[in-house]
């Protein structure tokens, strides 16, 4: 139902190809990102790019619940989502995190607009198969992709929150990898960049860690059975993988403090690591 939407790259008169690409940050990311990371967005949206952003805010959510003193608990890497973490992650993701984007890009010259997944319904999801073990994780059902597409048309970054909602209105906390890997689905884009605060998918080789410039599937599930991809880094490539299908290509994992690493990687450079389809 996406093919109709408008979002393959176009060429410009230059021959300079503008793209529509869906942008991941990390929670942990957001509060070491320089100012230059946002004036380089400001850059591509008025060079006529169109960044559609999906965040995370895992420590802000991590420092709420502590003040409020709830308990928290990961399984797997995603965090345990009763109904009381839920409103915090709710609060956290969709209130300040989200606005916080918002005026940092427009304090660069930007135009932005947050939004959750609980906006027009924007995300539709439903429990993850060990709901009883992790509470109200969501695994995402739809995207209404025209939702996204309406706010570029209107000149601005969609900045979303990766809250879900299902039928009935019961919210759910999704992943924010699981999320942009399915916004970037749904939207058809080229590819996929995933900024966080490490260069890459990282193996020793030679007794030194070397940032790996690409990495196939099963490449990626065998580092994941010899440990060497853990923790929170499991969802962020599985999501990853989840999203090399349809129109999309191409999946980047970049580190978002160095030097214009977005027009960087539009721009061709090989930087961080590059999932990519296999023919």
């Amino acid at each position: 139902m996406n093919s109709t939407l408008p979002t393959k790259s176009t060429a410009t008169e230059a021959g300079t190809e503008k793209q529509m690409f869906v942008m991941k940050c990390g929670g942990s990311t957001l509060a070491a990102l320089p100012e230059s990371f946002f004036s380089d967005l400001r850059d591509l949206q008025s060079s006529g790019n169109s960044p559609v952003i999906v965040h995370g805010g895992g420590p802000a959510i991590s420092e709420n619940l502590a003040k409020l003193g709830i308990e928290t608990e990961f399984v797997d890497g995603l965090r345990k989502t009763t109904e009381p973490v839920l409103d915090v992650v709710e609060m956290v993701l969709a209130g300040s995190i989200n606005k916080q984007i918002v005026r940092l890009i427009q304090g660069a010259g930007g135009r932005a607009l947050g939004v959750s997944g609980v906006d027009g319904g924007l995300i539709q999801a439903k429990p993850v198969s060990n709901h009883a073990q992790i509470g109200w994780v969501g695994h995402v059902t739809s995207v209404q992709a025209e939702i996204i597409q309406g706010i570029v048309n209107m000149g601005y970054m969609p900045v979303i929150a990766p809250v879900g909602v299902d039928a009935s209105g019961q919210r759910y906390n999704i992943n924010a990898d699981t999320a942009a890997g399915a916004v970037a689905s749904h939207l058809g884009v080229k590819r996929m960049i995933v900024v966080t605060d490490v260069p890459g998918i990282m193996r020793t080789i030679g007794g030194q860690k070397k940032v790996l410039p690409s990495v196939s599937i099963q490449e990626i599930e065998d580092m994941i059975q010899t440990g060497e991809i853990y923790g929170g880094m499991i969802p962020k490539v599985r999501a990853a993988i989840a999203c090399i299908h349809g129109e999309v290509r191409e999946v980047i994992i970049v580190d978002g403090s160095e030097p214009q690493i977005l027009s960087r990687v539009l721009g061709g450079e090989t930087v961080g690591t590059r999932i990519v389809r296999m023919q």
